[in-house]
């Protein structure tokens, strides 16, 4: 079965007429979402949202079940390292793409080393593919993966990342259109429609051996980008939607007043932070660690946030791997160590700055923002907050234009990708920052595969990373979904969403 996906008015208008009647003896979940959906190239952005729903389409590859607490098999059923820069990944020879040809090796190769790798569009390049520069195949049925160094966490790089597509409709008509008509995978869902900024469906594979384990998943889900909060939480109480993505915490008991819906909440792998690039006045370290102490980060956990967040002391916290509840330094909240600071600097009358922030990409980004200008206008940095649409924002991020931000890293399991991410020599210019000493020891935790070792150099590398602040480590959500009762779903730690676990009534 092919997937042909024409964007027309045709397609508009049959989609809405399909969205006002219920499919007969089929089941559709809508979700309210507030990441962008801006391409139909695969790998033409670096979202959590996108990874999950591609690697249903695609894959995924190889996943992390947190059940279990450990990587486990998909189209990647099983894997060994050969030696410390070689790994060798077994396929699944059940993964089918959705015309019936098989998903192989020269399928893997190719969208590893031609679509992530070489492909100028390709944003996931350093969160994918990191430390792998080749990519070989073995067999049909095999394939290899060659680092330039020895690479330890590797799985925290490819598994519910790596999207494989079918390396003969690239072949036959060219990247664009092998992306926008002829989206071909091997996961338990098709794509089915995509309008960029606004929605994607996609529908299930019921002969996918995935599927065949789960008869109950939906039919068909609907990603529906909405990131006014209110908007989310009205088109839930009104069914328009069963499952809206982060429920601010003082709209909860909207949601569960209603006797269809319940909220459920997760704690989230997410690192909230503010990121500072090395350009004046963030050049100065002792500017960096001011903002850092400026922020009364228990006082919004408290108030806004209403306890549903986890205040972080360092990038990462209980749970993920590498936490160390003694790393020092702490930046506490310490308003007159942010002035002196300031004022060593070379700032003793204070310094303008201008902070950017999304807005409804987060839970309560743009007012979480707000009340950080007040304190840190009180310490004298004085700060302008700009609210650009996060489409916007999160472009100029990634090429590297934004000074002062407000963000999240999400999926961060195992740190080593995010920490090179963001804040490796030359990985992306998202913050622009460079320590050879930092660069040594992470790229030392990635080549260790003894984890008492592996650890020990995380731990050296988050404690320069927190004394140097390029980044000020915020908090990590306790984030609300809120889910209509017929839907059965536990949302996980890293806000991916999987249709395939769901059970839904019909």
């Amino acid at each position: 079965m092919q997937t042909f996906v024409k964007i027309s008015l045709s397609a508009v208008l049959a989609f809405q007429l399909i969205a006002a009647a219920p499919l007969a003896a089929q089941t559709r979940v809508s979700i309210g979402v507030t990441e962008t959906i801006e391409t139909h190239n695969p790998y033409g952005d670096s979202v959590s949202l996108l990874y999950g729903i591609w690697s249903e389409v695609t894959g995924p590859f190889c996943t992390y079940n947190y059940v279990k607490g450990d990587f486990e098999g998909r189209l990647a059923e099983r894997w060994k390292v050969e030696s410390p820069t070689i790994w060798v990944f077994y396929l699944n020879k059940n993964y089918k793409f959705n015309d019936g040809s098989p998903v192989t090796a020269d399928d893997v190769v190719h969208s590893l080393t031609r679509r992530v790798i070489g492909d100028p569009q390709s944003k996931q390049k350093a969160s994918v593919a990191g430390p792998i520069v080749k990519a070989e195949a073995v067999d049909r049925y095999t394939v290899k993966f060659i680092t330039d160094k020895p690479a330890a966490p590797l799985l925290s790089f490819v598994c519910d990342r790596l999207i494989v597509t079918s390396k003969a409709i690239f072949d036959k008509h060219g990247r664009d259109a092998a992306d926008r008509n002829y989206m071909l995978g091997g996961g338990p869902y098709s794509l089915k429609e995509l309008v960029p900024g606004q929605r994607l469906v996609i529908a299930k594979r019921k002969d996918h051996p995935e599927a065949k384990k789960n008869p109950r998943a939906p039919d068909e889900i609907v990603y529906r980008v909405m990131r006014e909060t209110e908007q989310r939480v009205t088109a839930l109480l009104n069914d328009e939607i069963q499952i809206a993505q982060f429920i601010p915490p003082h709209l909860r008991h909207r949601v569960e007043k209603a006797p269809n819906l319940r909220i459920t909440p997760v704690d989230s792998i997410e690192i909230m932070f503010l990121a500072m690039q090395p350009k004046p006045p963030f050049d100065k370290k002792e500017v960096r660690q001011a903002v850092c102490h400026a922020i009364n980060r228990d006082q919004i956990i408290k108030t806004l946030l209403e306890g549903f967040a986890s205040r972080l002391d360092g990038p990462i916290g209980p749970g993920q791997y590498g936490y160390d509840p003694n790393l020092k330094p702490k930046m506490n909240y310490d308003p007159e160590k942010a002035k002196k600071l300031l004022a060593q600097a070379g700032y003793p009358n204070g310094v303008d700055v201008e902070l950017q922030t999304p807005v409804g990409r987060y839970t309560l980004d743009k007012q979480i923002t707000e009340a950080m200008v007040p304190m840190l206008n009180a310490v004298g940095i004085r700060t302008r907050l700009l609210t650009p649409e996060w489409p916007t924002l999160w472009a100029n991020v990634q090429k590297g234009l934004v000074p002062f931000y407000y963000m999240g890293r999400g999926s961060v399991q195992d740190p080593s990708a995010a920490l090179h991410q963001y804040f490796h020599t030359g990985d992306t210019p998202r913050i622009g920052y460079s320590n050879p000493k930092l660069d040594e020891l992470l790229d030392k935790e990635q080549a260790e595969f003894d984890p008492k070792k592996r650890r020990q150099y995380l731990s050296q590398a988050m404690s320069l990373l927190t004394e140097e602040a390029p980044a000020c480590f915020m908090w990590r959500h306790k984030l609300l979904w809120g889910l209509h009762k017929r839907v059965d779903y536990k949302p996980l730690p890293d806000g991916r969403i999987y249709g395939i676990d769901m059970k839904v009534t019909r």
